[in-house]
């Protein structure tokens, strides 16, 4: 498999333990290296430190290796015709056989969305609560893996042992049910794994994040916190997620039309509260977008969401029924190309279109990275009649992580030894390290760490020592991995400068030109209006080639580099541009 921006792994030191002359006993003897690197637990990030999303953390003591959570993230900007990103496994392929399973705290596909590709090389059971998991089996169906793969739903009362390692689950509020913070008991101390969480006080489910467990494991001592970094730079709290039904009630009582309202599938809080307001307001919910109408079906059928009778319509009624009765709920929120929201705003969809008074509300977060896609949307809503409404504009969204003041919070109830902010870019990292300073968790016992970084935690010490491979494996299509830095910088100049072929065909037998050279070029300037120096261009190149020796004519690698280097030159002094050249020279 392919790696990208990947960090060369750090040789262990070699240790050779010194024979002893003769066999009497030893009273005191320091132990080697080798031996004390044995009772050391080393915590490594194989993801979701440093950036947003790839989250996936392993730890290892001695033969055996938990991991928790196996995420993935959507392409940044310069990843051209990148579909998904995982984590790179090169790690643990020499470790596979001391791997005891993967622990999964909550559905979101940061979270779960590399499973499918990390179970095709990884026979290992898998952990979670029984929606994360609904969700999960899922996806696995669509990769064919559902029967080979071992599922363990745990609950809160739930202990698991992996190895030497046993974990507890803590039940944690987020924009997803059935989330769970994790307690790993280790052979040097219990590492707490927060999990993504906040201190929700009025939770949709009622299920609020579990402080006295929590703090019950601070009384008995831990090792270290691990803490979702995400919403670090937000001080006090963070909002409920009931203060979203309040701005829904509002934008319902108002609508003078259709309602259509985008937002992420797995976020069952918040469809929950879109069914409250529709059967509140004696409308009609139809259900938009595969992974929608899927986890939906998967929540309903588990119990996580709360169906009042005669609510749901399907998209096929949407004609008979009255617009001031619809309320549309769909994926495309981030305005992903292909979803259901930018179809609708582009006026390409089917069965959707806009019409004058309807309501179109964004219920989401604005993801770096995606703001000129969501105001491409908003603003071709806008065209077609619509009204949007969105985050910047009112309250139709509220963070499922946790502020400065639930952050401190968390530090305070468990009173860790050491502190590693995980779960974000890396300036929200530093701002995490710095807030633990300030509740009284010393500097130095404070991990500023990023993906592969090594933290070895003994009964008595900890430390960063060194670090592994790691990095970004792309999934194109039906490629893994086969696409790398250089693929992408390929298609980046492409994209920027376009590419010019040149194509010449060379007699074997006496080494002169058959045909050609013909030249095309996609991207570097319109032909039909460019014609004289797309003329220039071939006679630049026949009178090249003519000037060439013989066996030089005979050597297609050296023709291709005159070539190129032949039309560099022209398109440089022309156009002060730098397409990709792509010489074709066929002896015939």
């Amino acid at each position: 498999m392919g790696k990208v921006e990947s960090k060369v792994e750090n040789k262990t030191e070699k240790t050779v333990e010194k024979k002893v002359a003769d066999k009497k006993p030893v009273k005191s003897r320091r132990p080697s290296r080798a031996r004390r690197s044995s009772n050391e637990l080393k915590v490594i990030p194989l993801g979701g430190l440093g950036q947003i999303g790839l989250n996936m953390m392993l730890f290892e003591y001695g033969d055996d290796i938990i991991i928790v959570d196996c995420g993935l993230m959507f392409p940044e900007d310069y990843m051209l015709g990148i579909d998904l990103v995982i984590p790179d496994f090169t790690y643990l392929r020499k470790r596979a056989d001391k791997i005891r399973g993967v622990v999964i705290t909550h559905g979101h596909e940061d979270h779960t969305g590399a499973l499918p590709f990390f179970l095709r090389e990884f026979n290992v059971p898998v952990y979670g609560t029984k929606l994360t998991l609904g969700l999960i089996k899922e996806k696995l169906k669509e990769f064919k893996l559902l029967k080979k793969t071992k599922l363990i739903t745990v609950k809160s009362t739930t202990k698991t042992t992996l190895g030497c390692f046993e974990v507890e689950y803590i039940p944690v509020a987020h924009s997803i049910a059935d989330g769970v913070g994790l307690a790993i008991k280790t052979p040097v101390g219990t590492i707490i794994h927060s999990g993504d969480f906040k201190l929700d006080q009025t939770p949709v489910d009622g299920v609020l994040t579990d402080m006295h467990k929590f703090g019950d494991f601070g009384s008995k001592g831990v090792l270290a916190l691990m803490a979702d970094s995400t919403n670090v730079e937000k001080a006090g709290y963070s909002l409920s997620e009931k203060e979203i039904g309040r701005a829904f009630d509002d934008i319902f009582r108002d609508a003078k039309g259709r309602i259509i309202i985008a937002a992420f599938s797995s976020n069952i809080h918040r469809v929950q509260q879109v069914l409250d307001a529709t059967h509140k307001h004696k409308r009609k919910l139809i259900l938009n977008g595969r992974s929608m109408v899927n986890n939906f079906r998967i929540a309903n059928e588990l119990g996580y969401i709360n169906v009042p009778k005669g609510v749901i319509a399907e998209l096929s009624d949407l004609p008979k029924l009255s617009k001031y009765k619809v309320v549309l709920l769909t994926t495309g929120s981030q305005g992903e190309p292909m979803s259901a929201l930018t179809r609708i705003s582009l006026n390409d969809h089917k069965q959707i279109k806009i019409e004058k008074n309807d309501v179109v509300v964004l219920s989401s977060k604005f993801i770096p990275g995606n703001e000129k896609s969501i105001a491409n949307v908003i603003n071709s809503l806008y065209r077609r009649g619509a009204d949007v409404i969105y985050e910047k504009v009112s309250e139709v969204h509220v963070s499922g992580h946790a502020s400065q003041e639930e952050l401190k919070i968390l530090m305070n109830a468990t009173k860790p030894k050491y502190f590693v902010p995980i779960h974000g870019e890396y300036r929200h990292l530093v701002r995490h390290s710095k807030l633990a300073q300030k509740v009284g968790i010393p500097k130095e016992r404070t991990f500023l760490i990023e993906n592969g970084d090594v933290i070895c935690f003994n009964k008595k010490s900890a430390r960063v020592k060194g670090n592994v491979e790691v990095g970004k494996v792309f999934i194109d299509g039906k490629g893994v991995g086969d696409v790398c830095n250089m693929v992408i910088r390929d298609r980046k100049h492409l994209s920027e400068d376009g590419i010019m072929i040149a194509l010449l065909l060379i007699n074997k037998r006496t080494a002169e030109l058959s045909y050609g050279p013909e030249i095309l070029a996609s991207g570097v300037m319109l032909e039909r209006q460019n014609e004289k120096m797309i003329e220039e261009a071939k006679e630049l190149v026949k009178q090249m080639f003519n000037g060439l020796p013989t066996e030089a004519k005979r050597d297609i690698a050296e023709v291709k580099t005159e070539v190129s280097r032949c039309l560099r030159r022209l398109l440089n002094r022309k156009l002060l541009r730098r397409p990709m050249i792509f010489p074709i020279v066929v002896e015939v």
